[in-house]
């Protein structure tokens, strides 16, 4: 049962639903048929985009908004509870809540850094380990990680974002393996520069013009995701050809190094910031 071909009916979480990736994700899904509760902080946001998607023609059931920090082990436990409840199954959960930041690790405080793990990748294991005995007592569900290209290949100034990543990734790819047998898919997704609210001021003032330029619009992603979800797939690097630098970083990763700094801080340099 590795491809979720139909979402019609289909019970969904989505964490980190208010805005960009969770947000688009959430009005697909739910305009597609599936069941879906809304994760965030924001209740006034998660209650705005509920009614949204409630307007839509192809929509019989009004979204379940629940408010809740996934960095707080005790919140997600009572929404996961709550979201069971409401939604009947959890088939569907997709750990997409997240934040970054683009700052050289000395001017990085602990404390954020700290908090970064524990939204990054503590709400993504909080959420999983919630939902996922129930999957497994069903013998179906699919599990969503949104990680990064940089969980894959770590870039420059962003070494909390990136270590909370590839946390994510390792946790993922365990579990691929580990609860196959018991009808649970696992996908992860690593995207690359997505045109979301994600990139602040402060992201985009140390991006390179190429990598502004190169911004996807989130609906591409979205669209991936759905149809590696359809496909089976256990990993969807989006853009694909993003996918070239692992092998090259194993092959290579001297010369990886010196190419990443290149686009990076080198490439600052030469735009004079």
């Amino acid at each position: 049962m590795p491809k979720l071909e139909s979402l019609m009916d289909v019970g969904a979480i989505v964490t980190g639903a208010s805005s960009g990736i969770g947000r688009i994700l959430a009005q697909e899904l739910a305009i597609n048929g599936a069941r879906v509760a809304l994760v965030a902080r924001r209740e006034a946001e998660l209650t705005a985009l509920a009614e949204e998607i409630s307007a839509h023609p192809s929509v019989s059931r009004i979204p379940d908004v629940l408010p809740c920090d996934v960095s707080d082990r005790d919140e997600v436990e009572r929404a996961a509870i709550t979201a069971t409840e409401r939604l009947g199954s959890v088939d569907l959960l997709v750990n997409n809540a997240g934040y970054g930041h683009h700052r050289r690790f000395v001017d990085w405080t602990i404390e954020d850094m700290e908090r970064m793990m524990r939204v990054n990748y503590f709400g993504s294991l909080y959420w999983t380990k919630a939902v996922l005995p129930q999957m497994i007592s069903r013998r179906r569900g699919w599990l969503t990680f949104v990680s990064s290209i940089a969980g894959r290949i770590a870039p420059p100034e962003e070494s909390a974002y990136a270590a909370s990543k590839f946390a994510v990734t390792g946790l993922a790819e365990s579990l691929t393996n580990e609860v196959l047998d018991d009808g649970i898919h696992v996908l992860t997704v690593y995207p690359g520069v997505i045109r979301t609210p994600f990139f602040d001021e402060e992201a985009l003032a140390r991006m390179p013009a190429v990598a502004r330029r190169q911004m996807i619009a989130p609906e591409k992603l979205v669209k991936a995701i759905l149809n590696a979800l359809a496909a089976g797939r256990h990993e969807l690097t989006f853009p694909r050809g993003l996918a070239a630098a692992y092998p090259a970083r194993a092959i290579a990763p001297g010369f990886t190094r010196r190419q990443v700094k290149r686009r990076t801080i080198d490439s600052l340099s030469r735009e004079g910031r």
